[in-house]
C-alpha cells in the first residue's frame, strides 16, 4: 500500500499515478491517459493513419533518395505494412527478400507469394536457409543466445541478397545500402531501447543485430504499436488476409520451442500449431483473440497413456492472448468445446506429444512469447 495512489494539480500542472495506466487491463487506464493528454497536457487528438502515412512517405523518400533497398519479407503484418510503406514511397527501388529459414509455419512460405506478392506487385527473391539457420542453432538452448543467432544469420543473408542484386544491376551502378525492417515500438522497448527501459528480451531485428552490420536501417514502424500497424495497412490497402492475419514472430517458430531448436521439433510443433489455427478459425474466434501462440516444451517429458500404453511425451502449451499494442496483454477466455477439440486432435494427430496445456497468465508478468 502507498500513502498516494494519484495525484493533481492544475494550476502546477503536475500529475502522477501509482500503477500503470497503459496496461490493457488496468481498470479506466484508457481515461486516466486520455484525461492526462487532453487537460493536462493540452494536446488534440491530431493522429490520422494518413497523416502517418504522408509523413512516412515523405521520411522515407528522404532518406533513401536514389539508392536501392531490401526488406526481410517475413510473411507477417509488421514487415508487409512496412514494406507496403517503402514500396508507396520508392517503388521499384525496393526488392523484398524473403528468407525460408525453415522455422516457418505450416504453409507459411507458400502465402507469402501468394497473399502479399499479388496484393502489391512488389519484387520478391527468395532464399532458402534453412540448413544454414538449423546448424547456427544446433546445441543452443538459452533463449537470448537463440534470437541473437537468428539475427546474425538474417543479416549474413541479406547481406548475401545484397551482393546479388548489386551484380544483377551491372551497368547500371545501383546501390542496395538500405535494409526496410518491421520494427515496432514494444520491440525497441522490450529489447531496452529508450530512456529508463529495462532488456526485457532482445528481438531480432533491434538487440539481435550484429555490430558490423553493412546497411542503413529503414523502420517506418518504429514508432508505432500493433494496433495502429494494421490501421496503417487498411490504409495503404491491403487485405485482410495480410492485415488480420495472426502475428507471427520473425525469428519463427525457433522461439516457440523451450530448448534446442531441430528439425524433427520444428515439424512436431508445425503440426500443433497448425491444428490449433484450423480449429480457432473454424469457431469464428480467429478474429475475436489477437494470437494463439503454441509452444513446445521440448526439454520437458511428461508420462501419457496412449494406445493402452505408457507414453513419454512432450506438453505443448496454447497461449491465446488479446492486446491492443502488444505491450500488454490479457489470456483470452476460450470456449471449453474449442480447447478440448484442440486438446483432443493434437494428442491424437501429433506424435511424441501426450499432453496440451492452457497458460492463463497476463502480460506482465509473463511474455506472449516463452522464448
Amino acid at each position: 500500500m502507498v500513502p498516494v495512489a494519484a495525484f493533481e494539480c492544475d494550476e502546477r500542472k503536475l500529475y502522477g499515478v501509482q500503477h500503470h495506466p497503459e496496461v490493457m487491463h488496468s481498470t479506466h487506464g484508457q481515461q486516466v491517459l486520455e484525461h492526462f493528454l487532453y487537460r493536462g497536457a493540452g494536446l488534440e487528438p491530431t493522429w490520422t493513419t494518413s497523416n502517418v502515412v504522408e509523413e512516412s512517405v515523405a521520411a522515407i523518400r528522404e532518406q533513401v533518395g536514389t539508392k536501392r533497398a531490401i526488406c526481410g519479407l517475413s510473411g507477417g503484418v509488421d514487415s508487409a505494412v512496412a514494406a507496403a510503406l517503402v514500396q508507396k514511397a520508392i517503388g521499384d527501388q525496393l526488392t523484398c527478400v524473403y528468407v525460408d529459414h525453415g522455422l516457418m509455419r505450416k504453409g507459411e512460405s507458400e502465402q507469402v507469394e501468394k497473399d502479399f506478392v499479388a496484393a502489391t506487385g512488389v519484387q520478391l527473391k527468395v532464399v532458402e536457409a534453412e540448413e544454414r539457420f538449423l546448424s547456427a542453432l544446433a546445441g543452443v538452448s538459452d533463449p537470448e543466445e537463440k534470437r541473437k543467432i537468428i539475427g546474425r544469420e538474417f543479416i549474413r543473408v541479406f547481406e548475401q541478397a545484397q551482393a546479388e542484386l548489386v551484380a544483377e544491376a551491372g551497368a547500371a551502378g545501383e546501390d542496395v545500402e538500405f535494409l526496410v525492417q518491421g520494427t515496432l515500438y514494444p520491440d525497441v522497448v522490450e529489447s531496452g531501447g529508450g530512456t529508463g527501459t529495462a532488456n526485457i528480451k532482445s528481438h531480432h531485428n533491434v538487440g539481435g543485430l550484429p555490430d558490423d552490420i553493412e546497411f542503413q536501417l529503414v523502420e517506418p514502424l518504429r514508432r508505432l504499436f500493433k494496433d495502429e500497424v494494421r490501421m496503417v495497412g487498411q490504409e495503404l490497402g491491403l487485405p485482410d488476409e495480410i492485415v488480420h492475419r495472426q502475428p507471427f514472430p520473425g525469428p519463427g517458430l525457433g522461439i516457440r520451442i523451450v530448448g534446442e531448436v531441430n528439425k524433427e521439433r520444428l515439424d512436431l510443433l508445425r503440426e500443433a500449431d497448425a491444428i490449433a489455427r484450423e480449429e480457432l478459425t473454424a469457431a469464428g474466434l480467429d478474429r475475436d483473440i489477437w494470437q494463439c501462440p503454441v509452444v513446445l516444451l521440448a526439454d520437458v517429458r511428461s508420462v501419457g497413456v496412449q494406445g493402452d500404453g505408457r507414453t513419454y511425451g512432450h506438453p505443448i502449451v496454447l497461449r491465446p492472448v488479446s492486446s491492443e499494442d502488444a505491450m500488454t496483454a490479457d489470456w483470452s477466455r476460450l470456449p471449453y468445446d474449442v480447447l478440448s477439440r484442440i486438446s483432443t486432435r493434437i494428442t491424437n494427430e501429433v506424435d511424441q506429444v501426450n499432453r496440451v496445456v492452457l497458460d492463463i497468465t497476463s502480460k506482465p508478468p509473463g511474455t506472449i512469447e516463452w522464448e
